[in-house]
């Protein structure tokens, strides 16, 4: 008798327990009965509230009090009210939570000992002050673009006011430019901003994400599917159902890509290594869709081969590579295993395989060695007291060190961007970072356009970011021969 009570008594607290576990499914089955809603419209819209005021987070649709989520697919939105997307948790140093956590509903939580919205702060800093801010400068040399606090060698970001608009590694990003003038929202609601530039979520467009398509998120990606599979061919973007093909990829080489899919790369035609005749197929054949029909009498991926040659295509641009990865140092024509060197007429660029380029002894005035010595083969031999790539820097002067300095600073106080040393009052930037360049150290030759993987197309120099071309050359990258045709 004692045992059957206990075992009453311990029913009824377990009973309970199981009703309260399923009382909303019970009560969400209950309010629809025949597929008909029972729910009173604000019964139903209260429970798919968010704390905001918005309906399903603003993505999904509310049915009978349960939100239905837009996407089904990775990058989804989940979660009772649409409230977590998986897709946008923050990144630092290209790894999501700086890889020092996990993302949780788009948030990161951090592993212990890490914390920040990227868990990119360590709680406690073995650094130096001194390291710490060195970590912290940006390319400009600034720690943390003046718009942050340093620690541990990572930025903090100013908040504008709770909003957290600072972003970025160094605070360089701004992503204000993200607001939607009209809601006040980043994106409109329907994407993620990066570094000012809004990314949307599948079935929105536009510079803010304000506009949505007229067909499904799915019905678009197969509309812009590639036959390799590839969105647009990695070469455009796909915005409802159609995709606006790239003019310029991101190496900076200009060409002519087009199709429904962005299929045809009418760069693939382009005569790599002649550029002084016709630029496409060598003038020897019809480019379709980036591949080259030769005429008679012609071969090689870009017609360049005369059939003519008892050499075949190989061996005569490996005649004409030499030691270079690129036939005739990408300073000629090579034809059946021979190079002639272009310009025409200029005897600057020579060599068997036009490796030596004298120009590169020139500076932006065209001053070979900077008058102190001579160019051979594309390197200056300095006279007996001056140094430098250019011959530019003297070896002794009549500055004292605190004169010299003072002349190297920059307007912030900064010796040489703090990129190099400096010497007789004149900045040597540091020659381990190659890119690093101007009177001051202050431009990044990185941000001067390629072609051809050469910066200014090995036609020009790079002047503090921007190239300046040579004679018979233009173009972003110097890549366009607008001389003499031969």
């Amino acid at each position: 008798m004692h045992t059957v009570v206990l075992l009453q008594s311990m029913l009824v607290p377990l009973v309970l327990i199981l009703l309260s576990a399923v009382d909303d499914t019970l009560l969400q089955s209950l309010s629809q009965v025949d597929r008909v809603c029972r729910l009173s419209t604000e019964s139903l819209l209260r429970r798919c509230r968010t704390p905001d005021g918005k309906i399903c987070s603003g993505r999904g649709k509310c049915d009978c009090g349960i939100c239905i989520c837009e996407a089904k697919e990775p990058g989804k939105f989940y979660g009772p009210r649409c409230e977590c997307h998986d897709w946008v948790c923050p990144t630092y140093n290209g790894q999501i939570c700086n890889d020092r956590g996990y993302c949780d509903c788009g948030l990161c939580e951090c592993d212990e000992g890490w914390f920040g919205e990227v868990c990119q702060f360590k709680e406690e800093c073995s650094l130096s002050n001194k390291n710490s801010r060195e970590l912290c400068k940006n390319q400009q040399g600034v720690v943390c673009s003046n718009r942050g606090t340093c620690h541990c060698g990572s930025c903090m970001c100013d908040t504008n006011d709770g909003k957290n608009l600072i972003t970025g590694r160094f605070c360089e990003c701004d992503d204000s430019e993200c607001l939607d003038e009209d809601t006040g929202e980043i994106c409109g609601g329907h994407g993620q901003c990066y570094c000012g530039n809004c990314y949307c979520a599948a079935g929105w467009h536009g510079d803010k994400c304000e506009f949505q398509c007229d067909i499904s998120p799915w019905e678009s990606k197969r509309r812009c599917t590639s036959p390799d599979g590839k969105i647009c061919s990695n070469r455009g973007t796909c915005v409802c159902g159609e995709c606006t093909c790239y003019d310029v990829d991101p190496s900076g080489d200009w060409g002519d890509i087009h199709g429904d899919t962005c299929e045809c790369d009418e760069r693939n035609c382009h005569a790599t290594y002649d550029r002084y005749t016709d630029d496409f197929c060598s003038g020897h054949g019809q480019c379709n869709c980036g591949r080259c029909d030769c005429k008679d009498g012609w071969t090689g991926k870009k017609c360049e081969h005369p059939l003519s040659c008892s050499l075949s295509v190989d061996s005569s641009l490996k005649k004409c590579k030499g030691a270079s990865s690129l036939p005739c140092n990408g300073r000629g024509q090579c034809q059946c295993g021979q190079c002639t060197c272009h310009p025409p007429g200029d005897n600057r660029v020579h060599g068997k395989n036009c490796e030596c380029d004298d120009r590169q002894c020139e500076d932006i005035t065209g001053e070979v060695c900077g008058g102190h010595g001579y160019c051979s083969c594309g390197r200056c031999i300095c006279e007996e007291g001056w140094f430098g790539k250019l011959c530019q820097f003297p070896r002794f002067c009549d500055m004292s060190d605190a004169q010299s300095k003072e002349v190297c600073e920059t307007a912030d106080g900064v010796l040489c961007s703090g990129k190099g040393s400096c010497h007789c009052g004149q900045c040597i930037c540091s020659p381990q970072e190659w890119w690093i360049s101007g009177d001051y150290c202050e431009c990044d030759d990185r941000e001067c356009d390629k072609h051809d993987g050469l910066i200014c197309t090995g036609n020009g120099l790079c002047n503090c970011g921007n190239c300046e071309c040579w004679e018979g050359w233009t173009g972003n990258a110097c890549e366009i021969w607008v001389g003499a045709e031969y």
